[in-house]
């Protein structure tokens, strides 16, 4: 039920009912216990157009949103982090994407907690350099029928293998598209080859395959995969704490898949308090009143 649906029925305005709301939230959520908190997940949701968003951290063992700040700088997770060394909470693992500006804030305050780079955010930094390579090379192919092959294939080069179409035809478009563009399908195939590194049995088996797939990426002498293959080297460490603490910021993804709906639902919330509450409160009940 709406907050609007509620107005009706109790024939008083929309604001009244907003405002009773808010109030309870503020209540519930006034003090979020974090004592016991020792596995996070740390991520980043736009809120409106123009690069402005918000940083939500989730407590990954009880599913639940524990601090929403404006900004995903270092210090949108300062009074975060301050607040965890206040009340001497335990952390034993981190997980996160390669943002620099979260890494810093987690190592400043808990230099010995491990950090996990979550397998969903390195899979989606790698799509993203193959959408800009299939970009490059079709501005770049000049010959109109290879053009046309490579054209519309986006979400083919990113789709799981498993997961095409034949009654599509999709595999045989993809085929198509990868026999006339080698960096194409070079990139293609790295991309399947890598979601082998997450099934490596322990940490040193992950190592080798890492270094010959960094190599295999480097050898190809193209730009993007390069800059891609240097990247993974540098957060290595991180990548590899995964195989010690199996940690993902899936949990997280799913609850701003979330976030999102209640974004869209209310049409953009202009009381941000009244936003940031109710996202604390999403876990609690199936249907936000928005």
């Amino acid at each position: 039920m709406t907050v609007k649906d509620v107005s009706v029925a109790l024939s008083v305005s929309w604001g009244l009912i907003k405002e009773i709301d808010k109030q309870g939230l503020r209540e519930r959520y006034r003090q979020i216990d974090v004592k016991e908190v020792r596995y996070i997940a740390i991520d980043e949701f736009a809120i409106r157009k123009g690069h402005k968003y918000m940083t939500v951290v989730m407590d990954l063992e009880r599913r639940r949103i524990i601090y929403v700040r404006e900004g995903r700088s270092q210090e949108s997770l300062v009074p975060f982090f301050r607040r965890l060394k206040r009340q001497g909470v335990n952390l034993m693992g981190i997980s996160m994407d390669m943002w620099p500006a979260y890494i810093t804030a987690a190592t400043e305050y808990y230099p010995q907690v491990p950090i996990v780079f979550d397998r969903f955010h390195i899979e989606k930094n790698l799509n993203k350099a193959i959408t800009d390579l299939r970009k490059a090379v079709y501005r770049e192919e000049v010959d109109l029928n290879k053009k046309k092959l490579i054209k519309g294939t986006r979400w083919l080069l990113l789709k799981n293998r498993e997961n095409l179409n034949d009654q599509k035809n999709e595999k045989k478009r993809l085929e198509e598209a990868l026999q006339v563009n080698r960096p194409l399908a070079i990139a293609y195939y790295l991309k399947e080859d890598l979601k082998q590194l997450w099934k490596q049995k322990d940490v040193d088996q992950a190592k080798s395959f890492l270094g010959n797939w960094v190599a295999k990426a480097i050898a190809s002498g193209i730009q993007i995969l390069k800059k891609f293959a240097h990247s993974l080297l540098a957060h290595r460490t991180g990548i590899f704490s995964w195989f010690i603490n199996k940690i993902s910021s899936g949990p997280l993804e799913g609850m701003n898949n979330k976030i999102k709906v209640l974004k869209r639902k209310a049409y953009g919330y202009r009381d941000m308090e009244y936003f940031i509450l109710k996202i604390y409160n999403l876990h609690y009940i199936r249907y936000a009143l928005l």
